[in-house]
This record gives structure tokens, sequence and C-alpha cells, in this order.
């Protein structure tokens, strides 16, 4: 008892001092009445004070709370401070660029970095309003800035908030060149942000300089540059920005580009930092689409797509016989790339450690460079080194980069629209993505993937697992024997098994509190019996799950 009265003595002391320099005083009124409600609210004061929101290669995202361990003004107010101070001492020249989405506080954070940039003497640039994250991305490069930052959750639920960090040129090098940062910069920014003193001593500035929309119209005509301008354009689009801020940058590209403007799902057409008509405001979360799947089907849409609440990521769905089916992002992945292939793009072709192998297997068909990364678009766009040209890049988690010269990260505005092109193309003569996607199969056998994902409460439980699966690591799958056990710790906390015909990569999400095993299993095709082999594909998926499961004891 005594042990514990000393905690909360503690908590409260930290607390009157974090109170003491707050410079948002709803935030203050917020952390008061949690001290007020001590001892009955002293779990909820420990989880504010468990530790700051650690600035990583994902830069900061957390919920919307006061106290160090959630995002509110004092939290970015440090955090601002810290990246401005780090982009001087590395002798960073130029203006920071700054863009945000529709989410609580998004406004407000964007123009506090604003504030502290030009109270230290650097010019700050504003996005004119809430746009999507490629449009600050797109913004880096074109306005020669030295970095960039977005204020945004991306699809976490609607409590959270974020704040993602791009370098320009100067500092990221010629690959990352308004990419996100990687390691070492993730390190030096979060010392400089632990450095940072009382926020009262950060001098603030004026909010910056407003953008137009010259800016935005760049972007626009840029990603409508994607597609063949002498392309077929007879085709049918229903769309969903999800409540987020893609649906005018997106339609108007569309538009552009030449397409019909795609029809918009009218309960989620505008920005709602609530996202009323979803429980996750992810496209890959069960029911999140099916306003748009009954839109395409009332108006008789050739294809449903889907952007994320900040329109980096692309959701695709199209007609199976009688209903809707989404595809994967690996199905979408090998779309993709085999219609730029198709087109005579050449360059490095790239994509991650739990992506599917079929992008593998089509590069070295035809004679063209791959290389696989670690999980995240900020290696994907240094793929190679450098030794080839990036083209095209993505991962399973429906990112797609399809031209890394306009936005060195994924794209959802541009990957819509490629997908378009190719959907448009094919219906010219009379078929589908589906039709294209058994091509491929045929070709070079059923690549199935899935995932075993586990949201949990407690992040011990991944923590025992990832133990479990490094202490008793699996000889067999499926009856065959494990080829290759890799364990990329201490770089990443991955594991990764292979059999002839299956892969298993096991890890930690970055961003949510999730266990995910990314599982494949490549099935040939024999006769030309393509659903034949997409049965067995699918059975042995399940059964590799089960196994996977046991051995991460869930």
């Amino acid at each position: 008892m005594a042990a514990e009265t000393t905690d909360l003595d503690d908590l409260r002391v930290r607390a009157e001092r974090w109170l003491d320099d707050d410079p948002d005083p709803a935030d203050r009124d917020e952390l008061r009445a949690v001290l007020d409600g001590l001892p009955g609210t002293a779990a909820d004061l420990a989880d504010r004070f468990a530790g700051p929101l650690t600035f990583g290669t994902a830069g900061l995202r957390g919920p919307l709370r006061a106290g160090p361990n959630g995002m509110n003004l004092a939290v970015v107010t440090q955090a601002a401070a810290g990246l401005v101070g780090w982009l001087a001492a590395q002798g960073g020249e130029g203006p920071l660029v700054i863009g945000y989405d529709a989410r609580h506080g998004s406004l407000a954070f964007a123009e506090r970095t604003a504030q502290v940039a030009t109270g230290a003497g650097r010019p700050a640039l504003l996005l004119p309003r809430p746009l999507p994250t490629p449009v600050l991305a797109f913004a880096v490069r074109q306005l020669g800035a030295v970095a960039g930052v977005m204020v945004t959750a991306s699809h976490n639920p609607p409590q959270d908030n974020g704040y993602k960090v791009y370098l320009g040129a100067q500092l990221g090098g010629e690959l990352g060149a308004g990419a996100q940062i990687v390691p070492p910069a993730d390190a030096g920014i979060e010392a400089a942000i632990r450095a940072v003193g009382p926020l009262a001593a950060v001098p603030l500035g004026p909010a910056g300089q407003v953008l137009g929309d010259d800016l935005v119209a760049a972007y626009v005509e840029r990603a409508a540059a994607v597609v063949d301008p002498a392309g077929p354009r007879d085709l049918k689009v229903a769309y969903t920005p999800l409540h987020g801020v893609g649906g005018a940058v997106l339609t108007a590209a569309f538009a552009r580009a030449g397409f019909g403007v795609p029809g918009v799902v009218p309960e989620q057409a505008e920005p709602d930092p609530a996202f009323p008509t979803v429980s996750f405001p992810n496209p890959e979360e069960p029911g999140a689409v099916d306003l748009l799947v009954a839109l395409a089907d009332r108006t008789g849409a050739d294809l449903a797509i889907a952007n994320d609440p900040d329109a980096d990521r692309c959701a695709v769905a199209v007609r199976d016989a009688a209903s809707w089916r989404m595809l994967r992002g690996d199905e979408v992945g090998a779309l993709l790339a085999d219609h730029l292939m198709r087109r005579g793009v050449t360059g490095l072709y790239a994509t991650t450690i739990v992506s599917s192998a079929l992008l593998r297997a089509m590069a070295a068909a035809r004679g063209l460079p791959y290389d696989e990364t670690l999980t995240g678009f900020k290696w994907i766009v240094r793929a190679g080194g450098g030794r080839e040209p990036l083209v095209y890049g993505y991962e399973e988690a429906l990112g797609y980069c399809v031209a890394p010269e306009h936005v060195r990260d994924k794209d959802g505005i541009t990957a819509a629209l490629t997908v378009a092109e190719l959907a448009a193309g094919l219906k010219a003569e009379g078929r589908t993505l589906l039709d294209r996607l058994d091509e491929l199969a045929a070709e070079f056998g059923v690549h199935h993937t899935e995932q075993l994902s586990v949201r949990v409460e407690d992040l011990r439980v991944i923590a025992d697992s990832m133990a479990r699966i490094r202490a008793a690591t699996p000889t067999a799958l499926l009856g065959q024997p494990v080829t290759e056990a890799s364990d990329l710790l201490p770089d990443a906390d991955v594991v990764i098994l292979r059999t002839g015909a299956a892969r298993v990569v096991i890890r930690p999400s970055g961003t949510e509190p999730k266990l995910k095993a990314y599982l494949e299993v490549v099935e040939p095709v024999t006769g030309g019996d393509v659903p034949a082999a997409r049965q067995r594909a699918r059975a042995a998926v399940t059964e590799l799950r089960n196994e996977i499961a046991a051995a991460l004891g869930l």
C-alpha cells in the first residue's frame, strides 16, 4: 500500500509539472479533471504518463488526450521544436511544408508546427486545406522543401491523430527526397525532441504562408499524367473517400485524365472526423466498404474504389458473378506491376518481405530488376540502393507507388487512376481484372495470400507469441520441411519461415496493437484448370493458418 501511495504521489507531481507547461487550456482542464478524480482515475493518469509518445520511423501516432502519452498541442509543440532544431543542426536550408487531414486537432497541430518553424526563423508553408498525404509528399519535392510534416493518423480510429515527417533532397538524398524518414534520422529527431526545454520558452512566430490551389492543381495534373492519354476511357467507377480527404482530389484527377467522374458514396463523401458510418475507417476492415459496394451495385459500376481517410491507400472491389469481391493488396499489386510491364515500363520493381512472391516471379521471367525490403514505403522507395531507378513499388496493405518521380510514397490517387486505366483497357477487349488475374495464375501459379491478424489489449500477448515462435520454431509446415527460418532481430522484429511451396512472415504491426502473420501458398496450375488450383491453395492456406496459430499459442 505504501508503494502504491508513493507511485500515485509521483504521478501527481509529474502531472502538476506537465500542467504548468501545457499551452492548451482545454487540455489543462482535461488533465485537471483526471487529477481531481484521484484515486479512482489512477489507472487513467498512469496510462497518460506511461511514457512519451516515441518519435519513430512512422513519426508520432496516438490517442487525442492530455499528457505526454497522447497527441495534443503540448506534444506537437515539443515535436515541432525538436524537428526544427534537428533540421538546423543538420544544416538543412529551405522551408518546412506542412499538410493536415480533417481529423480532430489536425489544423491546430499543423498551425502550431508552422508557428514553431517561423519562430525559429524558418519559412513555413501550409497546405491550403485538409488534403491527402500524397499531396504533402508531392509538395516536398515540388517546392524544394527541407522537410515536410503531415498531420494524420491515416486509417486509425477516430480518437487518434499522428505526425509524419518527410525529408527533402538536401537531407534525404536522391532516394529519400520527399520520402518518409528512416534511421538514423528518426533517432536524431527523437533525441532533439527530448532535449527541448520548457514549452513556454519555445518561440512562436506567425502561422506561416498558406499555399494556393495552384499546388493542388499541379499535383492533379501530374497524377493524371501517369495514365496513357490515348487509352480507353469507357469505365463506370463507384468511389468512397471513407469520410476522409481524398474525394475532391481523386474526382479532379479522374476528370483531368479523361475518365468519367466516379459516383461517390453520398454518406461518406465529405470529410468527417467522427467517421460515423464505419466502425473502423480502414477499407480492409469488415463492413467498411459495404456502402461502396451497394452504390456500385445500384449504379451498375464496372469497378469500385476506396481510399483510406488520408488517401495514400487504395482498395479495389470487382464484380464476381452476382456479388462483389474486394481484391487483396497482393492481387492489386500484381495487376499494377503486370500492367506497367506490359506498357514497357523498365526499371526496378520492388515490394516488401510480407508481400506475395508473385512480383519476384514476374520480374525474373521478364528480365526486370527486383528488390525486396522491410515493411513500409520508407524502405520501398529506397529499394535497390539506387543501382536501378525505381519504377514501381507496393506493399500488401493496399499501398502502391506507380510513379516514384511524382510521389515517393504510396499514393492512393495515382493507384486508382492506374487501376482504372487497366480495367478500361480490359473492358474494351471484353475482359475483366479477374480474367487478367487468371492469366497470371496460369503463367506463374496461384499465389494465394492471407493474413492471421490478432488485435490485442495487452501488448505482452504479442511479445509472448514472438518469444514462443523463436523458442520452438516449426520444422515442418503443411507436411513439408521448413527450408528457411530467418530471424531478423535486431534490425526488425520479424520471423520468416519458408518451405518449397509456402511462406510465413510473422511480425508485430508498426502502427496498431496487432500481431500479424502473412501467409502464402504457391499452387501450380495443371491442365489449365485455374479454379481447381485456387481451391487447393485456399485449403492449404486454411491449414497453414491453423498450424501457425498453434505455433504462436493463439
